[in-house]
């Protein structure tokens, strides 16, 4: 994990090959399983998956809270890199998924970059740990489509 001024970059060496790395993240059907922190679950509204497309949902935390999200996909590069605005709720923030094939298995990278270092200082002392719990849900999900 590598902080930044007003962001934060996780990374992991997974033992999936890319292209379902990738399905995992661009398929709905899959995605909705595992995006988030542990305890979460989510309510998928739009999932359009292209430049200027939308995601919208909603995170159900643990205790019940529902937290509204709007994203917009600013650049789709298959089995390469997903790039996408998070408009709305609570934090504006740019994220970069980059997926590198390492033989067999994909190398992912996760940055995050706030629009504001004051809205990254909010969060920073959650963000790292809940997007280590986030890989590893992807992870869990990985096993279960292969």
């Amino acid at each position: 994990m590598n902080q930044k001024n007003n962001g934060v970059t996780t990374t992991r060496l997974i033992n999936t090959p890319v292209e379902l790395v990738w399905k995992a993240w661009t398929d709905p059907t899959h995605l909705i399983n595992w995006w988030g922190p542990n305890g979460f679950r989510n309510t998928f509204h739009v999932f359009d998956l292209k430049p200027a497309g939308l995601w919208e949902f909603t995170m159900h935390g643990p205790d019940g809270s529902d937290f509204p999200n709007t994203c917009q996909f600013v650049e789709i590069i298959r089995n390469q890199s997903l790039v996408f605005d998070h408009l709305g709720g609570m934090h504006k923030f740019r994220v970069t998924a980059t997926f590198e094939k390492s033989g067999e298995k994909t190398q992912l990278s996760f940055r995050m970059i706030f629009d504001a270092a004051e809205e990254w200082e909010k969060v920073k002392a959650y963000v790292p740990k809940a997007n280590e719990e986030n890989f590893d849900r992807l992870e869990t999900e990985l096993k279960k489509m292969n």
